[in-house]
């Protein structure tokens, strides 16, 4: 049974930092890249930051460069999101997702999110 459960969520004053973790279970880790999202109110669900499976490579939304880290520990099926300087903005549902592209078919699962608030 192929599982991601985030944790981390939480309100923190803007300016503040919170990490995110997203332990996975039920496939093969190592051989999917991870991505995390967000989803605000009222808005569509968007890329914040990707990695590739090795960890080689990572992509991130520009309203997030220089704030947001995403990493990965293969040996414990856990994928991160270290958020820094946080803004009122940030505030969202954060999801997880992982996928592979293997030929033609193509694998993705999410998690149920995590809910992050940036407030004074």
């Amino acid at each position: 049974q192929v599982q991601l459960v985030e944790s981390g969520g939480g309100l923190v004053q803007p300016g503040g930092s919170l990490r995110l973790s997203c332990v996975a279970s039920g496939f093969t880790f190592s051989l999917y890249a991870m991505s995390w999202y967000r989803q605000a109110p009222g808005k569509e669900r968007e890329l914040v930051a990707a990695m590739s499976s090795a960890g080689s490579s990572t992509n991130y939304a520009d309203s997030v460069k220089g704030r947001f880290t995403i990493s990965r520990d293969n040996s414990k099926n856990t994928v991160y999101l270290q958020m820094n300087s946080l803004k009122p903005e940030d505030t969202a549902v954060y999801y997880c997702k992982a996928d592979r592209q293997l030929g033609w078919v193509r694998y993705d699962y999410w998690g149920q999110g995590t809910q992050v608030t940036v407030s004074s």
